[in-house]
């Protein structure tokens, strides 16, 4: 029994010896740091200065007490992680600062961005405050971390309280806009508003990354709505080409049409024999397509297009910012209204490319 407690006294002493670490200093002993540094090299007047190397340097830009012994932060730095669309960060820059450039080209670049940090903030319990409109410089009210305090009754109590600046910059061209966070106003429950400089950056480093991550969130929910307002838009529509024969109307400009047409003709059971570019005209075979037993069952079979198999002409023609498609059979006859309208329930979807943008 008395072994039992010498090995969990063991396990306590060590358990509180690990608590009482500081991640943000070296293991060790320090005593190089009261070794005296040396005399910089005295060169006699008219002998050259030697090389020096400044690979190994260690400056002060961090550690102003002097980057030596237990006051050197050894903890890695934070970075910007630049996860969202046609986002980029500078090189050889520490700041807090991304760089984002058109991805939608029906919003404003600049007001999404905006958006996305108030929602950020919003979903956070915080509002944004408006510190020069003119210059795009903007302030969130305070930010707070809780901790738990008691044992048998628990409570939350402020550890500290951070509020940041959320400054914008626009290329002229409206086309890449950068956003900079910097820390304006910290404060402890000890009532301490010091902080020091690695941990200023990471606070600042950590708010970007949320800021990243909601406009990356906001672009995924634009791209969902665009792709839903296409599946719910009638793309395809029967009408007449501009010699005034039967035709679909394609809500697709002529050359991106005509070269995804090929995807179209796989897909429904069609095989190009030739085609004449210039006049944008199809030469295809059709054949329906087998669906096997197994294809049924997991719902894998194409939808079939209801025309005799036989060889066929489609050609495209130039409309507006539309395009006409119309199919002649192997006698060189236009298909009529009724036929388009009958085969239309496959024609559409297969001609808006559905399934494949």
């Amino acid at each position: 029994m008395s072994r039992k407690l010498f090995y969990f006294s063991l396990l306590s002493l060590s358990i509180s010896a690990c608590s009482g670490v500081n991640n943000k200093q070296a293991m060790g002993g320090f005593e190089y740091a009261n070794k005296s540094e040396a005399k910089i090299l005295a060169i006699p007047e008219g002998l050259d200065k030697p090389a020096q190397h400044k690979d190994y340097y260690v400056n002060n830009d961090i550690n102003h007490e002097g980057p030596v012994g237990n006051k050197v932060d050894i903890r890695a730095p934070s970075l910007v992680l630049p996860i969202a669309s046609s986002s980029r960060v500078e090189q050889d820059s520490s700041a807090a600062k991304i760089w984002f450039d058109q991805v939608l080209e029906d919003k404003d670049l600049q007001l999404f961005i905006y958006q996305s940090v108030e929602k950020q903030l919003t979903s956070d319990g915080v509002n944004l405050n408006v510190v020069d409109d003119d210059k795009k410089i903007f302030e969130s009210e305070w930010f707070h971390n809780t901790i738990e305090s008691g044992w048998l009754f628990k409570s939350e109590e402020i550890s500290k309280s951070m509020r940041f600046q959320f400054s914008f910059e626009t290329k002229p061209h409206g086309r890449s806009v950068a956003l900079t966070v910097n820390l304006v106003e910290y404060k402890d429950v000890d009532g301490s508003s010091s902080m020091d400089l690695i941990d200023k950056h990471r606070a600042e480093m950590a708010m970007l990354n949320q800021i990243i991550g909601q406009v990356d969130y906001q672009y995924r929910l634009q791209q969902r709505e665009n792709r839903l307002m296409r599946a719910n838009q009638q793309l395809v529509s029967i009408g007449d080409n501009p010699e005034a024969e039967p035709a679909y109307i394609v809500e697709m400009e002529l050359e991106p049409l005509w070269s995804n047409m090929p995807i179209f003709f796989e897909d429904y059971g069609f095989s190009i024999t030739d085609l004449n570019e210039s006049k944008k005209i199809y030469y295809v075979d059709f054949i329906k397509p087998d669906s096997s037993f197994w294809d049924r069952i997991w719902g894998d079979d194409a939808p079939v297009v209801n025309i005799k198999e036989s060889s066929y002409q489609f050609v495209l023609a130039k409309m507006d910012e539309q395009t006409s498609v119309t199919i002649y059979d192997a006698d060189g006859n236009v298909l009529s209204h009724d036929t388009l309208e009958k085969i239309m329930p496959v024609m559409e979807p297969g001609l808006s490319f559905r399934n494949v943008f």
